[in-house]
């Protein structure tokens, strides 16, 4: 039997609306959902109400095929109002139009308005991201900010809060949003419990670094491409900016601009996560030594090593080695 947990603000139950669209991701709904229905609960009475909204309401299909019941979304305010992502393919991000029941959530006095993953398209395109920082999952980041350039775009966050409006990168990431939401209404205990219970290793920071897979990064520039590719064959070396500039045949300054554009980093994170990406799977097969796998790829020490991880992966090294030990233990 759970263990009940006191609710900080008895008897005020909040209404959670999750806005779908057709060909939604059903993970940008399904995890969010289940952080706050396990955390009320957890409450010592019920704290959250959840709904799933669209335009039109009836069933709405998502990418994966699954079909859920919708009501239509109501001009009246809700408490908090998530937009659901979608699966891009062909790099296009199409939405139905959703900005009149957008705009009005954000006139009627709804309380927080959030995204997960690239629901950011939709609250942006209703101008309810203009002149706020926002997060999108990495391989659209890019796009998010060609695309409206009054978002002040990070890439890099795995959510962000900005007044009342979130935003979160992809799936797993509207997990961390949503235990944020609920810590800041139901207490830290609260949402460590219901963290607990959904079997989550730890709620992530929002500044925690997505982990984008930038070894599988192909830029539009041969210059960059060339870049990437020498990076990824002198890992082991110093990799400072100007010796990298002198490959792409740029100035420090020319190429940190194209780099960036380019890629979405700069060249030192790049080379940072590049050294994580190889660590991280050196560091899963313990085989060798934490200290000589840091200098196998480029880190002057283990120390150096340690706080990337915990910038790009969430985790120290040898957590990610007992985790790995254990999964490979539950496996046999």
């Amino acid at each position: 039997m759970c263990t009940k947990l006191q609710n900080q603000d008895p008897g005020h139950v909040r209404d959670i609306a999750f806005l779908v669209f057709p060909e939604f991701q059903i993970q940008d709904l399904a995890g969010p959902l289940a952080a706050f229905e396990t955390a009320s609960g957890l409450a010592g009475e019920p704290a959250y109400r959840c709904q799933v909204v669209s335009a039109d309401g009836g069933g709405v299909r998502s990418s994966a095929g699954l079909e859920v019941v919708t009501s239509v979304i109501q001009p009246e305010p809700y408490d908090t109002l998530v937009v659901a992502g979608s699966v891009v393919s062909s790099g296009s991000l199409k939405f139905p139009t959703m900005n009149v029941p957008l705009r009005a959530a954000a006139d009627n006095g709804t309380r927080r308005i959030a995204s997960v993953c690239t629901g950011a398209f939709a609250l942006a395109a209703a101008g309810l991201l203009d002149g706020r920082r926002a997060t999108t999952h990495w391989r659209h980041a890019l796009q998010l900010q060609r695309e409206f350039p009054r978002v002040k775009v990070d890439g890099e966050r795995i959510f962000t809060k900005d007044g009342d409006r979130w935003t979160s990168a992809g799936i797993t990431a509207g997990i961390d949003l949503a235990l944020a939401m609920i810590e800041e209404d139901l207490g830290a205990e609260l949402a460590r419990a219901t963290a607990q219970m959904l079997v989550v290793y730890h709620r992530r920071t929002g500044n925690q670094s997505q982990f984008s897979a930038l070894s599988d990064m192909e830029p539009e520039s041969d210059r960059i491409r060339d870049v990437l590719t020498y990076m990824r064959e002198h890992l082991h070396e110093s990799l400072s900016t100007e010796r990298l500039a002198s490959v792409a045949c740029l100035s420090p300054r020319q190429f940190g601009r194209a780099f960036l554009a380019d890629t979405g980093e700069t060249p030192a994170k790049a080379v940072e996560r590049l050294r994580v990406e190889v660590a991280l799977q050196l560091v899963e097969r313990a085989g060798e030594p934490i200290e000589l796998i840091a200098h196998r790829v480029g880190f002057t020490d283990p120390e150096r090593m340690r706080r990337a991880f915990l910038r790009v992966v969430g985790h120290p090294p040898q957590s990610v080695r007992r985790m790995a030990m254990r999964e490979a233990g539950v496996a046999a």
